[in-house]
Parts: structure tokens; sequence; C-alpha cells
């Protein structure tokens, strides 16, 4: 009997490797943060022929590996085992290992084999759904800007680059300086060769507007969940590569603050049944059509309720500063980079708008969730988004958007949209496992608490 594909994928992974002693099994929760398993070869078949035993509360967690008190999955359901089977295309050899291992990405299954529906992937394609049956198919591709990081003793602090002969940090921002690639460049090449050998379609790479910050492009596909893919197993690697080569990487939105915030931005167009490009045109406001239009007044009109989603955790608010390219209004326009909603340069096969909100800490299959939402409610309601801001103009420091962690999940239970197409289960438990960690993390007493207070009051 001929094996089915996802046997045949394990067995041509193992004829070409077949020195591999460990298995990776790997899930994304909540949070965006990669967890799993290590399995021997003993147990490598379970996950490519009926699934594997996995504990379901692995992708509902809060931000420190914790279950939640106030949803029942987890501690209150005697967190029972569902099924994981392997991600068909994802089985990669791990280049970081100290022996020969490989990783694999896994999908949640409830025991009826049905997709789980608080797994991360399984949202986006809920999402994903109504576009799909309008005969739209997403390209997009994400930015992922990171940090290296150093400790000198009493703080953490970025990485900067060396003045040459010295050990003196460089001072300054010196944005897109090519030394600060070189500086870092057995860490880059080590970075390729482990995207390389995972399939991970990693393009340019830029040094950032902030010392030791940097930023790497993933190449556009026409699948969402398969980018998210991308974005997530990209930042496994940039972490595990900087250890190998002893530095520190860190995708928080807001490390330090008196310079940037890193961000997730992501680029999506949408094609047509014909693979023609939807968003290509010419409209009254620019080469761009009126489908794109309405497809940005959607993205406009989620905004404010999805800000849970693109700003996860208390830091990630810090990132929404003043003159910081740091959308805190739902703008748009042409060839700008302050704005929430930028239309990039570009001609008819890759006219796009480029979402610049979400900080690098955000679950990229929440956020795409949430952009494909928006798009949908524009396209089909023929949303108008309002004034375009001109290229070059000045546009003044604005907010409104929920720019704080109480305000935004305020506003996402508020919101009006994003339930039908998250799921009213999966928008429930998310609000809820959001809202206890931020309860959890203001009822912490600080070392800033008593810095401030101790003495004075």
């Amino acid at each position: 009997m001929a094996k089915a594909p996802l046997q045949q994928e394990l067995q041509q992974y193992l004829q070409d490797h077949p020195e591999t002693v460990n298995l990776e099994l790997l899930i994304t929760d909540m949070n965006g943060i990669v967890r799993g398993k290590r399995v021997g070869p003993e147990d490598f078949a379970k996950a490519f022929k009926n699934g594997v035993n996995f504990c379901g509360s692995t992708v509902v967690m809060d931000t420190l590996g914790r279950t939640f008190e106030t949803v029942v999955y987890g501690g209150h359901d005697g967190d029972p085992d569902l099924k994981a089977m392997a991600v068909p295309g994802t089985l990669a050899p791990v280049p970081w290992a100290s022996r020969p291992s490989g990783q694999v990405l896994l999908e949640l299954l409830d025991l009826e084999s049905r997709p789980m529906f608080f797994d991360p992937r399984n949202v986006l394609r809920r999402a994903l759904q109504p576009l799909a049956e309008a005969g739209l198919r997403p390209v997009l591709a994400t930015e992922l800007e990171f940090y290296l990081v150093e400790h000198d003793g009493e703080a953490f602090r970025p990485r900067a680059a060396r003045i040459p002969g010295t050990d003196l940090p460089q001072v300054g921002q010196q944005y897109a300086i090519m030394e600060d690639l070189y500086e870092i460049d057995d860490f880059l090449r080590g970075l390729e060769q482990a995207c390389a050998a995972q399939n991970i379609p990693a393009g340019a790479t830029l040094s950032e507007y902030s010392p030791a910050q940097f930023e790497i492009n993933l190449h556009h596909v026409d699948d969402p969940v398969l980018a998210c893919d991308h974005a997530v197993m990209l930042k496994r690697a940039v972490k595990a590569v900087a250890r190998q080569h002893g530095l520190a990487a860190t995708f928080m939105a807001k490390p330090f603050p008196d310079i940037a915030g890193s961000g997730l931005h992501v680029h999506l167009s949408l094609l047509d049944a014909d693979g023609n490009n939807v968003f290509a045109g010419e409209c009254a406001d620019g080469p761009f059509s009126d489908t794109l239009r309405h497809a940005i007044g959607g993205l406009r009109d989620i905004m404010a309720e999805s800000m849970a989603i693109y700003s996860p955790n208390a830091n990630s608010y810090r990132r929404y500063a003043p003159w910081s390219y740091v959308p805190t209004t739902p703008n748009w326009g042409l060839n700008h980079r302050s704005l929430a909603l930028r239309i990039p340069l570009s001609g008819p096969a890759n006219t796009r708008v480029e979402h610049r909100v979400a900080g690098a800490d955000a679950n990229p299959y929440l956020v795409v969730a949430t952009l494909l939402a928006g798009i949908h409610h524009g396209i089909t309601r023929e949303v108008d988004p309002g004034r375009m801001v001109q290229t070059g103009e000045v546009v003044e420091h604005e907010v409104t958007l929920p720019i704080r962690w109480p305000l935004a999940l305020d506003a996402f239970d508020a919101g009006s949209l994003l339930p039908g197409y998250l799921g009213e289960d999966y928008h429930q438990l998310f609000s809820a496992c959001r809202r206890e960690e931020e309860g959890q993390f203001h009822a912490q007493i600080t070392n800033r608490d008593f810095e401030w207070y101790l003495r004075a009051v």
C-alpha cells in the first residue's frame, strides 16, 4: 500500500538526513511564541501518520508559559491532550542544534480530527475563508525588525557596532550604514544558511533606524498561512543563530525608551481567479483601483478593535510614541512611511497595501487574520477610506487608536467586525486571556515603584 503524502515526506527527509536523532515538534501559541517538544526516532512517524498527543493548552498560555485561571482550557478541564498533525512542507533541519535534528510545525485537531478553533493557524484559515469563497487570493509578505542586545552588568542595551580599533560603541542612529552589517557578518551568514536549510524565503537585510536594530524582509507568497509560518520560523532562526554566535536577539516591540521600536509590517495584494491583481488600476486618488480604496476603508474600520492583537503585551504599547514612524491613527496614503496604511511605489503586478501598525512581538497569524477580515469587510461593503494623505505631506501626531492595553482590550470587546471572522469562541477566549495577563502584569510591584514613590509619598 502506498504511503500517504505526509509519511512520504518523512521517509524522504530521513533518506536525505539519515543521521537525524531528534525531531522538534513545534506549535505557535496565542502570543506568537513557538513552543513544542523533542522526540526520538521511535516517535518520528506519529505526527505524520495518525497524529501525536499534544497538550491542548500549549497554544492558550501567557507570555511566561502559564495557563490561565479565567478560562477553562488548562487547569480547570484537566488539561487534556488533543491530536497534533505535522504541517505538510514544514519538515526541515535544525542547523543550530548540537546533535542532528529536524523540526516540523504542527496543527491542532480535536479528537474527531477537526481543526481546533484556538490554534492560531486555524483562526487565520477561518478569517481567510470569505475571501476564498469570493474567488480572491491574498499574496503577502512580512517585514520583521529586531534588536541585538547585550547586558553591561547593570542594564540591557543595544549591542551597537564598535568603533574600529576600540571596544567603544558607535554612537548615533547610522541608518542603513553597511558597516553595521559587516560587524555581524558571521551571524548574518549563519542566518542565511539556516533560512536556506529551512525553506524560509528571506530577502533583504537592512541596518535599521537605531543602533543594533535590523530588519529582514520575507518574499511574497500566495498562501497567508504559509507566509505566517515563514515569519514565526524566521523569528526562531534569528534568535537561535544569534545565540550560536554569542549574541542575543529580541523582537520586543520597544526594548529601549529613547530609540525606535520594532514592527511587524505586512505587505498585501489580492489576486482574482485569473491571477490579476485587483488592487491595480486607476482611481480618483491615484494609480490604484477603487477595490484597493475600499480594502483600505475596511482596514481602517477594523483597526481600533484589532489593536489588542497588534500589541499583545505590556511592552507593546511603549512603541506608540510621537514622531517614531509608528502610527497612532488609521491614516493612509501613497509612498508615506508615517502612515498606518501605506501604498508603496509599485507597478500594476505588485500594487499593494503595507500595514504598519503591529509590533514585532505580535502573533503573525492573528495579525494577518484581522487584515483579511478588514479587506473583505471593506470590499464587500465598498467602504470609503476617507481623505488620503498626500505624498510628502507633513503629518501631525494624532492619537485616535487605543494605544494603552486596557483601552485596546475594551475596543476589542466592543468590536462588531472581528467576532464574525475570528469566531465568537476565539474572540471571547482571546479577550479573557489577554485581560488576565494584563491584570497580572500591572499587579506586580517593580523597582520603578520604589524609585518614584517610596520616599516621595
